[in-house]
């Protein structure tokens, strides 16, 4: 094992330390922790377990904290995975940090296009294989090994360290809202600090995140005729729910240069600062291989500022599908009775949830009154996660661009992120306490894609990153929270 000395970038390492790491990945990563997946409930339950037992022989102080069950759309009851907490020492003259991680993972099938199988996890050319390697269980494990680090030099801990593992992450977190409320004053009162590594960096450079959109997702239901109907016998004589459906969508929604159209969206959004713009001028991102990245020929902004600034700072539009329609392979000449769209709007600041949920629904049933049709509309909000955003200026990026310097011997980029993690918002509502993210997943690890991987270099420079940090944290001073 290795351990960061505090001064300089010099560490210790032994030979057995790749071996270490990689063996305890490796038995994350086999088991199927999908949460989506209620028939591998019980596989999700044995990983939560496991979590807490490897804290455990750790000499942690270990709960599984029961967070109710979950409600099944044919109205059965499941048993929500536990909550793991754990804590590394009390002493009251240090500061407190609390790491989250989830140890769930998304679906992932050999058949779906995995070079390897996605549960056992594969060394090719330094790169780490298996579903949920770098999403998010080597970061997890990263924070347990630098806890190790400490213990295995027999050097104290410069801070206190809690864990909070879930295991519903990637389906909502179910439950862990109203447990983090219910532990605010026992388990989260003498935490400082708050720790998320459930993210990725923008390129080759480490990065400190600060910020995350958030995301308020739609359901627009046109309804007609009482049943599918044949389009050769009724075309023409009945106003089509797809029809009208497809005009609110595509003609009051965005415009081509994607800007909302609905009133009040646009005027919302905190305006691009100075220093913002100077701050995305100096962050490492090349738009000719994130074009390659995706497979595209031509991205919608062309500058690297405007193409950062609109994938983290500015709300979006997505339309994510339409429920009802016939997609299936072949032809199919119907009229579909109803239509559902499936369709999202990314927050940013300063917008609210519960003013997009009613500027949605006022405009979608101000157009659709214009068509003038006999048909339904229905338009429901079914998640409105508030954005997140931190102070840059704070202690706890002080302390994490230290360590990037002394680990990596370079700056950090300060990035956000496009996508939507909740639990930052519930975190900083609820606690009040000062929260960093701080990734060591690569810009290509392949987040819920096939052959997600974590690379080598990232999982041990991760963990030394970490052992570096808890030092840094330790040296802020307490007039700080």
């Amino acid at each position: 094992v290795f351990i960061y000395r505090g001064s300089g970038s010099s560490s210790m390492e032994s030979p057995m330390l790749n071996h270490h790491v990689s063996t305890a990945l490796r038995d994350w990563v086999a088991i199927e922790s999908d949460s989506s997946n209620v028939l591998k409930r019980p596989d999700l339950h044995r990983m939560m377990e496991m979590a807490a037992q490897k804290l455990r022989l750790m000499g942690g102080t270990v709960e599984l904290v029961d967070i109710g069950e979950q409600e099944l759309p044919d109205g059965q009851t499941l048993a929500l995975p536990k909550v793991v907490t754990a804590q590394f020492g009390n002493d009251p003259n240090k500061h407190t940090v609390c790491v989250y991680g989830h140890v769930d993972v998304q679906p992932a099938k050999l058949e779906d296009g995995w070079a390897t199988d996605p549960y056992n996890l594969t060394d090719i050319n330094g790169n780490l294989y298996g579903r949920g390697a770098s999403d998010n269980k080597a970061p997890v494990l990263a924070w347990i090994h630098a806890v190790e680090a400490y213990q295995a030099l027999n050097m104290e801990l410069p801070v206190n360290v809690k864990f909070v593992i879930e295991g519903m992450e990637e389906t909502g977190s179910n439950g862990l809202d109203a447990m983090i409320l219910a532990q605010r004053d026992t388990f989260f009162s003498d935490v400082d600090y708050i720790i998320i590594s459930d993210c990725g960096w923008l390129s080759r450079r480490p990065a400190l995140t600060y910020g995350t959109r958030g995301n308020c997702y739609f359901y627009a239901e046109v309804e007609g005729p009482k049943q599918d109907l044949h389009s050769g016998v009724y075309g023409g004589t009945v106003i089509e729910p797809m029809t009208d459906l497809v005009g609110i969508l595509g003609e009051c929604i965005f415009s081509p240069s994607g800007k909302i159209l609905i009133p009040g969206i646009r005027e919302a959004v905190a305006p691009l600062s100075d220093e913002e713009w100077r701050m995305y001028q100096d962050i490492q991102f090349d738009i000719d291989n994130y074009k390659n990245k995706i497979g595209v020929n031509e991205l919608m902004y062309s500058n690297k500022v405007d193409l950062l600034a609109h994938m983290w700072r500015y709300p979006t539009v997505s339309i994510h599908g339409i429920e009802g329609a016939f997609s299936d392979p072949g032809t199919k000449t119907v009229i579909p009775a109803k239509v559902t769209a499936k369709f999202s709007i990314r927050q940013v600041p300063n917008m609210d949830p519960a003013m997009v949920k009613k500027q949605v629904t006022d405009y979608l049933h101000s157009v659709f009154a214009k068509r003038k049709s006999p048909n339904k509309l229905k338009v429901t909000m079914v998640i409105g996660a508030k954005p997140w955003l931190a102070d840059t200026q704070h202690p706890l990026y002080d302390a994490g661009k230290a360590a990037v310097k002394r680990v990596f011997d370079m700056d950090p980029d300060l990035i956000r992120e496009g996508g939507t993690i909740p639990i930052a918002r519930t975190f900083q509502d609820v606690t009040g306490k000062s929260i960093i993210m701080m990734p060591i997943g690569g810009f290509d690890d392949g987040l819920h894609s096939q052959n997600e991987k974590m690379s080598r270099y990232n999982y041990i420079e991760g963990t030394k990153l970490f052992v570096a940090y808890l030092n840094e944290v330790s040296q802020i001073k307490h007039t700080s929270v």
